[in-house]
């Protein structure tokens, strides 16, 4: 993941505001430009000039106590509350001079308890944004089955039941598929998996990052949990009272280098171990090796493999997904391509998964090599015990010293 913009000092905003060509770089993303927002007859503004950059395709979570202005700072984005000044831009339009109700059916929005209306069916709560565009009704009712599907729930059982029929889990499920619905270029979610026990959550959590590395929207998550924050977030800014943005930055940086007292304090101790459960694979520098394709020559890729620093390559199909490893001896005798020849490789480690879930794999199965795989299943890199152990090595070595965190790929 690429470098968070740095911690402001106390009572400025997360960064400067973005100049004209930055605004139309990121199509995708969010900004908020100098947004402050003031309720008549109090003394303090609920968003004190706040500047904040979201990048497209992220996950950043607004983190902070009650009071601290991240459900505001939410409602803001899709207007259910007006800003008293500044400018919001989400996927390249000014927020403010769209028609607010129009600006809302292409922003999904998930709350705590999912909001389903009870006296409507899954599918028609899910198919709500759709018709009121005015998608056809074939049209929409492929689109319900196809997000339904999307979240793990069976459209013949689940499309004509009701919400009171579900559990929470399934309720919130519900309530991302119908944000989904339009397919919109970014969500906001407001404490969606408060409500819901800890096992549920977690799960939702999962299915969320998912979800995520397939679909790869623009999320803002409103949360007060930190390990919530850490596990689901690209970026997080923590928030003190006021909207301060105490600190705007990765979850291995803000771990490694809290910007203040306030910081260090809302996170809490346990670093090292909080590092395992939250850094993820994509924060660790994976190794390459040499790549083929099944239609590839033999004599050409043993001269890949024998020019690298293996005795073996990885062969990837036409969607360069992981599928054998090939060794030199498996070259033998082989004139023209390689064909089928090789070893099939273990199921890859996804970059989204934890460093503590990837070490629970590497031990649990019998390979020394892992092929490390992205959205869609494309290939990334490889991973070993040692990868992980030299990264783990490294991040303790920086949370002694007080570094920055190295990029990871």
């Amino acid at each position: 993941m690429s470098d968070a913009t740095p911690a402001p000092s106390p009572g400025a905003t997360a960064a400067a505001p973005p100049s004209k060509d930055e605004e139309r770089e990121d199509h995708k993303g969010i900004q908020l430009i100098n947004v402050t927002k003031r309720y008549p007859g109090q003394r303090t503004p609920a968003v004190d000039d706040v500047t904040l950059t979201i990048p497209g395709g992220e996950i950043v979570v607004l983190l902070g106590p009650s009071g601290s202005g991240k459900t505001t700072m939410m409602r803001l984005i899709n207007r259910l509350i007006e800003p008293t000044s500044g400018k919001i831009i989400v996927a390249g339009r000014d927020a403010l001079g769209l028609d607010a109700t129009e600006l809302r059916r292409h922003i999904g929005y998930v709350i705590q308890n999912a909001g389903l209306f009870p006296h409507m069916t899954v599918a028609t709560n899910v198919g709500l944004v759709p018709q009121m565009l005015k998608w056809d009704k074939e049209r929409i009712a492929a689109r319900v089955d196809e997000l339904l599907e999307l979240v793990d729930m069976d459209p013949a059982t689940f499309r004509d039941r009701y919400p009171r029929e579900l559990s929470g889990g399934q309720q919130q499920r519900v309530g991302v598929a119908r944000a989904l619905a339009a397919d919109p270029p970014a969500m906001l979610m407001d404490e969606p998996f408060g409500a819901v026990d800890p096992i549920t959550r977690e799960h939702l959590q999962d299915s969320l990052l998912q979800l995520q590395e397939e679909l790869g929207k623009t999320i803002v998550f409103v949360t007060h949990d930190i390990d919530e924050a850490l596990k689901l977030g690209d970026r997080i800014a923590i928030l003190d009272q006021g909207s301060r943005v105490a600190q705007y930055a990765t979850p291995q940086e803000i771990l490694l280098n809290p910007a203040d007292a306030y910081v260090e304090q809302f996170i809490g101790g346990g670093q090292t171990m909080r590092l395992l459960q939250f850094s993820r694979v994509a924060d660790v520098p994976l190794q390459q090796v040499p790549e083929a394709a099944p239609d590839d020559d033999a004599a050409t890729v043993r001269e890949r493999i024998e020019a690298g620093e293996t005795t073996f390559g990885i062969v990837l199909d036409e969607a360069r997904r992981p599928v054998r490893w090939i060794h030199l001896e498996d070259l033998d005798g082989i004139a023209g391509p390689i064909g089928t020849h090789g070893v099939t490789t273990a199921p890859p480690i996804r970059t989204r998964y934890t460093l503590q879930q990837a070490l629970e794999r590497l031990i649990l199965i019998e390979h020394d090599w892992v092929p490390v795989v992205g959205p869609r299943g494309v290939y990334r890199g490889t991973v070993t015990l040692g990868t992980l152990q030299h990264a783990i090595k490294e991040m303790k070595s920086q949370t002694s010293n007080g570094e920055r965190p190295a990029a990871g790929s």
